[in-house]
């Protein structure tokens, strides 16, 4: 009996039924997967690594190309490297070659760098130079420039409303030499302006460049950056601040604008384009300046010290 009854309970366990299949697994699993990856995109095979590494250098490079925020400036090179100490070019590290010719220029941005306090000198074999400037000729001279801190444009005018005076601001439209940048800095110190503004694209920055040609006053004159110029500038327009832009076909001399005497703010294009479309269609004016001498333009830095020249005599 007992016999029996294993038997019988043999047949019920082996009784077809509803049993959990691979649900095509197995037969996928036979299938090809493609083509294998070439090694470079392989996950953390070493090729991978390394074009990673590239990607990331050339995407460094391109940005350190376009200006990008928050990013330190190399200049290279003894004469560079000197002129930027001797003209007050903000600096924070100068990089000397190891065993480097100990010439005349070499000793005067030592001198320069000691003199001015507050620059790490450090001494680096050729290689890491090369590396750093990727492969420029730096003669055995590498200063590092940190980031330029940029203003807000609202603040401009409110650092003057503060201070009981009417703003007198420049804002450049389309100015891509960063020494126009700095002439406009320096002019605007000299007639007793309030700052600066330029578009956050597609627009010069506060590089060694724009420093150098500042002559120093880029240190007490701030550059502010917009993203959007029409809209800083309509901000501005709420404020109670007159817009002038500075086109060669203007309806009014700068010289007969009474508005120059009150809070301004002076839009100047490139030399070659001038202002753009919805910039020139912002502006509550547009003036011209008279020039006998049939110059079809002035760049930049000229225009805006002749408009700037306007200004302070009004204001005077």
């Amino acid at each position: 009996m007992a016999g029996n009854s294993q038997r019988r309970n043999r047949r019920t366990s082996n009784k077809k039924g509803a049993t959990v299949g691979s649900g095509g697994q197995r037969r996928r699993g036979l299938e090809g997967k493609g083509p294998t990856p070439p090694a470079s995109a392989r996950k953390g095979h070493v090729k991978n690594r390394v074009a990673n590494a590239k990607a990331k250098q050339a995407h460094r490079r391109q940005v350190a190309r376009r200006g990008g925020k928050g990013l330190s400036e190399m200049v290279v090179g003894r004469n560079p490297v000197f002129e930027a100490l001797r003209d007050g070019v903000p600096a924070t590290t100068l990089y000397v070659q190891q065993f480097i010719d100990n010439d005349e220029r070499v000793r005067d941005a030592l001198k320069l760098a000691a003199d001015r306090g507050g620059i790490n000198l450090m001494e680096a074999p050729r290689a890491e130079l090369d590396r750093m400037t990727n492969g420029l000729n730096h003669q055995g001279l590498v200063l590092q420039v940190p980031p330029y801190e940029y203003a807000h444009a609202e603040d401009l005018a409110a650092a003057a409303f503060d201070d009981g005076e009417d703003p007198l601001i420049v804002a450049l439209d389309g100015v891509t030499d960063p020494r126009n940048l700095g002439a406009v800095v320096r002019s605007v110190s000299a007639f007793g302006g309030h700052g600066v503004v330029v578009p956050e694209r597609r627009a010069a920055g506060m590089t060694a460049g724009a420093w150098k040609t500042a002559a120093g006053t880029a240190a007490r004159t701030p550059v502010a950056r917009a993203t959007n110029l029409t809209r800083a500038l309509e901000a501005y327009q709420k404020a109670g601040i007159t817009v002038v832009g500075l086109a060669a076909d203007g309806d009014t001399e700068v010289g007969e604008l009474e508005a120059l005497g009150g809070p301004v703010v002076i839009v100047i294009g490139s030399e070659g384009k001038g202002l753009s479309r919805l910039v020139g269609e912002t502006c509550d004016f547009l003036v011209r300046i008279p020039m006998p001498g049939g110059a079809e333009s002035l760049n930049a830095g000229v225009a805006a010290g002749v408009v700037l020249y306007e200004a302070a005599r009004r204001r005077a």
